[in-house]
């Protein structure tokens, strides 16, 4: 008798540290960093080398991430909005093809105010349609960073302290929700999101054991390091007077941070290969963006230079995705969703701007970008103008420009890694600056991105920090907003 069994769709698990950058993990080569489940998750599926985060900031990534849109278009130009939820996002596709989602870690898309990120009112996120689709197994917030007497909400605004070390037990809550649904008829999908390795670095932010082991390791400044500050940063890239003082201990800290998620990292592997779902499931390891430490004259992230927005992407799909390869496809953050969608046969929504690579996970030759558009909207969180970027990184070079006064770079990344010397001040650079500069006004033009100040979203498209509207859907709804905060927080709850 014929087999007219349905094979089932593979589960996936997506797995992202915050503000991991590439160049900090062993695999590419970093011989301080000790990540070997990161190292061997490379060597067991591909490894996209020219992954980058289209805007180098946590909650825009994130919103790019699960819409598959740009920020011109979905408007989270800046940290600390509100998204709005008309959007056809990740976790809708999964929910409608009867996946059973989770959410654990840092949501990051939902408080709209600078500052109070421990109050309830911006750290929970309620059961609506605020949480895009992921309408199963919920254990986030908003964000905090502090990763030692932690919290995490379920579905009330009541706050759930971790029992450890945050990642450590998120990790565990990950587990625990693979154990119970795997052998379900429904295929899973897991997001986790954590923390680290991420600010603060100090010693009460990171686990001792972990701590031990750089604590004297002497991990140099890399060779563009620089200790004039770089005039176009924003307050959070300034480094401040004491920073050279204390950076050599924040770099022993995210160093054991970034180790401590490798750990976790290998639980999560292990706990698959324990259950036998190996072949079933695609296995995602990434992070939003990386960390300057002082490269170029900054800290932190939110700009084009490599130590920033460029990310490690690692994806294993036993049987499926060849091992021990490599692709140096220009990966950008609305490209993933209509990847990875497409890797689980699943549609990808036609509002998505991101291109389905999923040809290159598999190896195979298809359309390739020409290079990752990436976009500054402005300061990290506070309405700012005076620091907007727009640039393009291909599998060569970098060109950005800013917008207050029309400053350009041109980066020859393969001849020059550190991205010391500025091709576009070169002469003889002209007509490769002059190819740039067509791509980034036709990929502009594409998105209806009109460089605009970061104040000007803010007049246009927020009330109150919540996003009322975008260049391409996403329309806000504040009397539907209205109705589930009443719903679901106490007055005591708002008035805090």
């Amino acid at each position: 008798m014929q087999d007219t069994m349905i094979k089932k769709r593979p589960n996936l698990i997506y797995l992202f540290a915050d503000q991991l950058r590439y160049q900090a993990c062993g695999f590419a080569g970093d011989p301080f960093a000790q990540t070997p489940n990161m190292d061997r998750l490379a060597n067991q599926g591909i490894s996209f080398i020219n992954a980058t985060s289209c805007s180098p900031v946590c909650a825009p990534y994130r919103a790019s991430l699960l819409t598959g849109k740009y920020q011109s278009s979905h408007g989270l130009v800046i940290n600390e909005l509100r998204l709005s939820p008309n959007h056809q996002c990740f976790g809708h596709v999964l929910t409608d093809h009867n996946y059973q989602t989770a959410y654990i870690g840092k949501w990051h898309l939902w408080a709209n105010e600078l500052g109070n990120h421990d109050k309830a009112r911006n750290a929970f996120v309620p059961p609506s349609p605020y949480r895009l689709g992921f309408d199963g197994y919920w254990a986030g917030y908003n964000f905090n960073h502090n990763s030692y007497n932690a919290s995490y909400f379920n579905n009330t605004c009541q706050p759930i302290p971790y029992k450890d070390y945050e990642p450590n037990a998120q990790t565990e809550m990950a587990i625990e929700f693979i154990k119970d649904v795997y052998l379900k008829d429904d295929p899973f999908a897991l997001f986790l999101s954590w923390g680290p390795p991420h600010d603060p670095w100090h010693s009460e932010n990171v686990p001792a054991e972990y701590a031990d082991v750089f604590k004297d390791v002497d991990i140099p400044f890399r060779p563009n390091y620089s200790a004039g500050q770089d005039p176009y940063a924003d307050t959070w890239g300034n480094m401040g007077d004491d920073y050279a003082n204390r950076l050599k201990d924040d770099m022993h800290g995210y160093y054991a941070q970034t180790a401590n998620i490798d750990w976790n990292l290998g639980k999560i592997v292990e706990a698959i290969e324990q259950l036998g779902i190996v072949e079933d499931t695609i296995l995602v390891f990434t992070s939003d963006h990386g960390e300057m430490f002082g490269s170029h004259g900054r800290c932190a992230k939110n700009i084009f230079y490599e130590e920033a927005c460029r990310v490690p992407f690692l994806v294993r799909w036993s049987g499926e995705i060849p091992p021990e390869s490599t692709t140096d496809t220009c990966l950008n953050t609305p490209d993933i969703m209509p990847t990875i969608l497409s890797l689980m046969d699943l549609p990808v929504p036609s509002e998505a701007e991101g291109n389905n690579l999923s040809h290159s996970a598999y190896g195979r030759s298809g359309f390739e970008p020409d290079a990752a558009f990436l976009q500054g909207m402005g300061t990290t969180a506070a309405w700012r103008n005076g620091t907007e970027w727009r640039a393009l990184r291909d599998k060569r070079y970098t060109y950005a420009v800013y917008r207050k006064d029309g400053k350009e770079y041109l980066f020859n990344n393969t001849t020059d890694p550190y991205q010391l010397t500025n091709l576009a001040d070169n002469p003889s650079s002209r007509t490769q600056l002059k190819h740039y500069q067509d791509m980034l006004v036709e990929r502009m033009r594409g998105l209806n991105d009109m460089f605009e100040n970061c104040c000007w979203y803010r007049d246009h498209w927020t009330v109150d920090r919540n996003i009322i509207r975008g260049a391409k859907g996403g329309s806000h709804d504040l009397e539907m907003l209205t109705e589930i905060i009443g719903q679901h927080y106490p007055s005591e709850v708002l008035a805090e």
